[in-house]
């Protein structure tokens, strides 16, 4: 037993200490493809460094960009197990925005850490892609918070954009909020966990007065563990996070630190400004094709809400598409069903929107 412990142990040091890199592309154990591409590239984007991973079979495949959500939770190696039969599909390219993960340094540049930047953020590489690959257009994928820069960024700039998906869409943050809070504390009160029944009265419905980090990090474990963020789950992403953080080929050990120091410095700054979200209001209209992907049980971000945001958005043509067994991480959740639907409905639009 001593012996396989330390085996496990060394492993782990060995993932530690060796450089940063990505696996390349071996589609069933071969060689990559002439035209396959493995690469975690460094960019100057907005005026500082961040990291964007681009992994394809084949660059003659249409790009999809995904937006991770937060803000601050990079899902760079996360998404890369996740969307691995995307790549034979796609061009896959993962972000570690400006203070996720490895592009944690981006943070210090503080003036910049607001939403609008984001949304600039995201068409400036979005532009770097388009003029890499020689494409007209790209899929925009933004889950959570990265569903609300996701729109915006959409409706600014539609002409770069063939359709945009939405994953655990934030409609209203506000009202979602003070949806999640309530769902919380009914479930508290209905499996009598009294610590929790107290904690949350006392911090009453947010808008949180006071630490409100430390209320929303509070509430949200809550929400985690009764299963709103991972279905059927006490854990909730807790567990997804520290597995990609401990096995991470693209991250060495500054990224690991820097990837849960992103996470409470990200939303130190762009929380309060999510909170006043209302995609109602701001976004009524979108001029690409849309995709909503909804977790039947996500409690973090109700889809109850975003349902409605959906019923009430312009679009030439929009889906809302239920994943009957996931919380709010439906690419992790049901990554075979939610990976099925992006090759069979979205590919074709991704196709069609680089024609000519």
């Amino acid at each position: 037993m001593l012996v396989i412990v330390a085996v496990v142990v060394a492993l782990v040091v060995v993932r530690f200490v060796i450089p940063a890199g990505t696996p390349r592309i071996r589609p069933a154990g071969k060689a990559g493809p002439a035209k396959s591409i493995a690469r975690l590239e460094k960019l100057n984007i907005g005026g500082s460094d961040q990291w964007v991973l681009q992994r394809s079979e084949n660059i003659d495949n249409p790009i999809i960009l995904f937006l991770h959500g937060g803000p601050g939770t990079s899902q760079l190696t996360g998404n890369r197990r996740n969307t691995r039969e995307l790549e034979k599909s796609f061009i896959v390219v993962n972000w570690d925005q400006r203070g996720a993960g490895k592009s944690y340094g981006a943070i210090h540049d503080a003036a910049k850490m607001n939403i609008d930047q984001f949304v600039e953020d995201t068409k400036e590489l979005t532009l770097y892609l388009l003029e890499k690959f020689g494409k007209r257009q790209i899929v925009l994928a933004g889950h959570s918070w990265g569903s609300a820069i996701g729109a915006m960024a959409v409706a600014k700039y539609p002409e770069l954009y063939s359709c945009y998906v939405g994953i655990g869409q934030i409609a209203n943050m506000e009202e979602g909020e003070v949806a999640s809070y309530g769902w919380t504390l009914e479930q508290a009160k209905k499996r009598n966990v009294k610590r929790a029944v107290k904690a949350l009265e006392k911090m009453g419905p947010p808008p949180y007065q006071g630490d409100w980090r430390a209320k929303t990090i509070s509430e949200r474990s809550y929400v985690a563990r009764f299963g709103g963020e991972v279905h059927g789950s006490r854990l909730g992403a807790v567990g997804i996070v520290l597995g990609n953080v401990l096995f991470s080929r693209e991250y060495g050990l500054a990224d690991r630190i820097n990837v849960f120091r992103g996470v409470l410095a990200s939303m130190k700054h762009l929380w309060p400004q999510l909170f006043k979200v209302d995609l109602f209001s701001s976004v009524p209209e979108m001029k690409v094709p849309v995709f909503f992907m909804e977790g039947r049980y996500d409690r973090e971000v109700p889809p109850d809400i975003a349902a409605r945001y959906f019923a009430a958005l312009k679009a030439p043509a929009k889906e809302l598409i239920w994943f009957e067994n996931s919380a709010h991480m439906v690419n992790s959740e049901e990554r075979d069903l939610f990976n099925k639907i992006l090759v069979e409905k979205v590919r074709p639009i991704a196709l069609a929107g680089n024609l000519g």
